[in-house]
């Protein structure tokens, strides 16, 4: 079954230059990119895509850090793309990300009070339906 994704390339991939890297790890496996635009996300925007951790300690980081720069937002389709791209990106923690993951071959820990992991991915159709629709309306 086909399916839809949103990958974010978030600030810290922006800021080194790594969205072109980022992006052509997910084109190299055979994804379609079907939407693309750069940003600098509004509080608001971030407060909806990430409102299941309102109330969380690392909640009001993550805002912070999410809007402090360029954020590219991506709609990758294709068979089974969202699991497919959650591989390709590695766990959260890029220290234990596995090397030919994006977190693991370009993200480390920077001993800051949010992790800077690089990219998100939606976890399930129904998280990339509702996040789709917030980045992209």
């Amino acid at each position: 079954m086909t399916e839809r994704t949103l990958i974010l390339v978030k600030p810290d991939g922006t800021e080194r230059s790594l969205t072109g890297q980022v992006l052509s790890r997910f084109e190299a496996k055979g994804y379609t990119l079907v939407e693309l635009k750069m940003l600098t996300p509004s509080a608001e925007l971030l407060a909806e895509h990430y409102a299941e951790h309102e109330g969380k300690p690392f909640y009001q980081p993550l805002i912070d850090f999410m809007s402090s720069g360029s954020v590219v937002a991506a709609v990758f389709e294709g068979e089974r793309v969202i699991e497919g791209a959650r591989t390709i990106m590695g766990p959260s923690d890029p220290t234990v990300a596995p090397a030919g993951t994006i977190r693991g071959d370009l993200g480390r820990d920077w001993g800051e009070d949010v992790q800077k992991n690089l990219v998100h991915g939606s976890d399930s159709p129904e998280s990339a339906q509702r996040e789709i629709g917030i980045w992209f309306g």
